[in-house]
């Protein structure tokens, strides 16, 4: 393979870009496929294949089908871009297989634009063929920047979002790529590149926010002639994507940032840690690094300027601590991942003990045009002291579900209203849990606060990595605390006893409070067990994650003291609270069964049900009941009481039931969970050892026996026939048998 210098670089620009030109008599049309990880987990493999039958089929020479990666719009995958001569881009969105091939022959070779799928006119694409005028097939589509999810944004990390092909190292190439590995190699001296980092006001985009120049300069003075320079890809957060993203779209952009830095700080290997649950993400990375050395971007003497630098891919194994940069590093090494005092820090002692620069992949993939355009343009975005531009993972109760770039410094409510489109079904906003398991939740009032790292701070979360989960008014606060701090202590690695015995008796006390047992001095506890963690944990996962509950605690007090003081979940979603208002004051059979798990109870419904069930229930379910609500209720009403849990035929048999019950009434169920459920019902009838336990799967195993079409609807039309099964896991469901009262 070549040696690429500079002139290649220009030469490999001009050639993609003419060849990308639209012209009836060479390419009349392209259609691109959207193939991140998200489009492919909505179909988009499924589409491409058909795409490429149908081309085959049609026997055109002239059309052109190509992929890209993720474009941001994650919950309208799988999308799909079509150009035609004259034209400019149409971008589809949730196509499917019959959609691909009605696209195909109507817009492709028919001409006619299938407008009730088209989502916008995309101008990014578009912008190949501005020569050509607007034709009327376009007429009336939105400019992709009419809409405000894409309109909002600030492109720099991710400005090649869908617009080329990952694979291809020439595309990358046409967008400017290693123009700027070619200044800072061949043009710049070592000192001149971090001048112009710290000129940008680019700080650390993984966490900490630590000001990356002077993270460089530490290492660049750091004595030894072993350096590394390490790019932290393990992206652990629940709900985060942003890194994922690139890794697939934009490989050579964190190749290149990487290149760069090693320039700067005099290191000649590097290591991209990336978990093995991203497998699009290795395979990219490796196939872009083999691309790099075999056109001398990697290697020896880098585009002619004497300077040499490799890589590696180091898959690690899910660890969340792994992401902390000590720990990473002593994963990297051989070792188990558990992280080291500071200082010294790794810039001064890092990787085997030598000067180590580590940057997560959002901060190495913004490098490359801070170097290209300058430091001082890249600081024209941002506020003072947070320059810039930050992608966020929105997720959660939020109409927009996606990846955005953003400038530093805009509204938190632009973010979730203006680009998220607001909370789906008209219900209200209550928090924005930001940061990831080590961020924070911040109420409502707030949302007019700038995203930028002081200000968010002062509100008791961080900006961490990117994760911003929306949620709405029926979301416990109490819960949401409880599922972080259960995340972060069995992510805990477990070496220091703050962290590893601080976070079980945290989430012990949350887990009592959510099962409505709470104790009076249980918020004095959770904030004293905060404080011990935050003060004497190793490392900053240990120190941060108490923040969850003390940002809850600091704005939603009063959902704590509801459950504590009230036994009642303001949101309904804690079960035993819900159970118990639900069941206070209802029918008798109810009422003996929950009342001390007592076996009289049980005995006393089970010989009620053959009077009860053809008269009364069999009627109320054909007409307006849900048998699948009625099973899961009475199988609340077992795993709620936990007086007794000396059998796990019971114990678990119960708590499984209800999982499977609570998946088939949200529509998330499968057909085998069925004949599962027959099986935990023989189990708990043969193995449970008192009456309590035998007789608790009699309703379920009745309604699986009379009423399976409506078991079977809920899987596979993802439907409830009468309407009952609505909300997702809110458990404000009370027995079926009052279901006319209202409550």
């Amino acid at each position: 393979m070549p040696q690429l210098k500079i002139e290649d670089l220009y030469g490999i620009k001009e050639k993609i870009h003419n060849s990308s030109l639209l012209e009836p008599e060479k390419i009349n049309a392209r259609l691109t496929v959207h193939m991140g990880t998200c489009g492919i987990s909505s179909g988009a493999d499924a589409v491409l294949k058909v795409l490429n039958e149908e081309l085959e089929a049609s026997g055109r020479k002239d059309v052109v089908i190509t992929t890209s990666g993720c474009a941001g719009l994650c919950n309208h995958e799988p999308l799909v871009t079509v150009e035609r001569a004259g034209e400019g881009a149409i971008k589809y969105a949730m196509v499917d297989e019959e959609k691909a091939r009605q696209i195909f022959r109507g817009h492709v070779l028919g001409g006619h634009t299938n407008a009730e799928w088209v989502f916008a006119r995309n101008w990014e694409q578009g912008e190949r063929n501005l020569e050509a005028p607007p034709s009327s097939a376009i007429e009336g589509i939105a400019d992709i920047r009419e809409i405000p999810f894409f309109g909002k944004q600030e492109l720099r990390v991710m400005r090649n979002r869908g617009l080329i092909q990952a694979e291809r190292l020439d595309e990358y190439i046409a967008r400017d790529g290693y123009f700027a590995a070619h200044k800072a190699l061949c043009q710049m001296s070592p000192e001149e590149i971090i001048q112009e980092v710290k000129t940008s006001g680019i700080r650390g985009r993984g966490g900490a926010g630590f000001p990356t120049g002077m993270k460089w300069e530490f290492a660049s003075l750091a004595r030894g002639e072993v350096k590394f320079v390490l790019c932290n890809a393990d992206e652990g957060d629940p709900g985060a994507f942003m890194d994922r993203c690139v890794l697939e779209s934009d490989p050579h952009a964190i190749l290149e940032g990487m290149i760069i830095a090693a320039k700067a700080i005099g290191a000649h290997q590097g290591y991209i840690y990336c978990r093995a649950e991203y497998p699009l993400a290795v395979k990219m990375l490796n196939l872009a690094i083999e691309q790099a050395r075999n056109y001398g971007l990697l290697g020896k003497d880098i585009l002619g300027s004497g300077f040499e630098f490799d890589l590696e891919v180091y898959r690690g194994a899910g660890a969340f601590v792994c992401g902390e940069e000590t720990a990473l590093m002593t994963s990297i090494e051989g070792k188990r991942g558990t992280p080291r005092p500071r200082p010294p820090f790794p810039a001064i002692q890092g990787l085997w003990k030598r000067p180590t620069v580590l940057n997560n992949v959002e901060t190495l993939a913004s490098i490359p045009q801070i170097i290209l355009q300058g430091g001082k343009w890249y600081a024209g975005l941002g506020t003072p002291r947070s320059k810039g531009t930050k992608v966020f993972a929105l997720t959660g109760d939020v109409n927009n579900v996606g990846l955005v770039e953003v400038p530093m410094g805009i509204p938190l409510g632009t973010i979730i209203y203006d680009i998220g489109g607001g909370i789906p079904d008209g219900k209200e906003f209550k928090a924005v849990q930001l940061g990831g398991p080590s961020g924070g939740c911040i109420p409502a009032e707030h949302l007019d606060a700038p995203v930028d790292y002081e200000s968010i701070t002062q509100l008791g979360a961080i900006v961490g990595s990117g994760g911003m989960i929306v949620m709405d008014e029926t979301m416990c606060m109490v819960d949401v605390a409880r599922f972080f701090m259960e995340f972060c202590m069995e992510e805990s690695c477990g070496k220091c006893t703050p962290c590893r015995v601080g976070t079980s008796k945290m989430l012990e006390v949350l887990t009592r409070i959510c099962d409505s047992k709470g104790k009076e001095d249980d918020i004095e506890n959770l904030e004293k067990w905060a404080q011990i963690i935050q003060n004497v944990s190793l490392c900053g996962l240990g120190q941060t994650a108490p923040n969850p509950v003390l940002s809850t605690l600091r704005y939603f007090r009063h959902e704590y003291e509801a459950h504590i003081h009230e036994k009642r979940c303001p949101a309904g979603v804690c079960r035993a609270l819900v159970a118990y208002h639900a069941m206070e004051d209802k029918c008798l059979p109810c009422l003996e069964t929950v009342a001390g798990y007592d076996a009289g109870g049980y005995e006393g419904l089970r010989a009620f049900l053959p009077e009860l069930v053809p008269e009364r229930l069999v009627s109320l379910i054909q007409n307006s009941g849900c048998a699948v609500d009625l099973a899961r209720f009475s199988m609340i009403v077992n795993v709620q009481n936990k007086t007794c849990t000396k059998c796990p035929s019971c114990r678990l048999g119960a708590a499984q039931m209800l999982y499977i019950l609570d998946d088939i009434a949200t529509g998330n169920g499968k057909l085998e969970m069925l004949d599962l459920l027959f099986e935990l019902v023989d189990t708990m009838r043969v193995a449970s050892e008192c009456p309590v336990g035998k007789t608790a799967p009699d309703i379920v195993l009745f309604m699986l026996e009379h009423f399976r079409d409506q078991f079977e609807a809920h899987i596979l039309e993802k439907a409830c026939p009468v309407g009952m099964c609505k909300e997702v896991l809110t458990y404000k469901t009370i027995c079926p048998l009052r279901a006319d009262e209202t409550d």
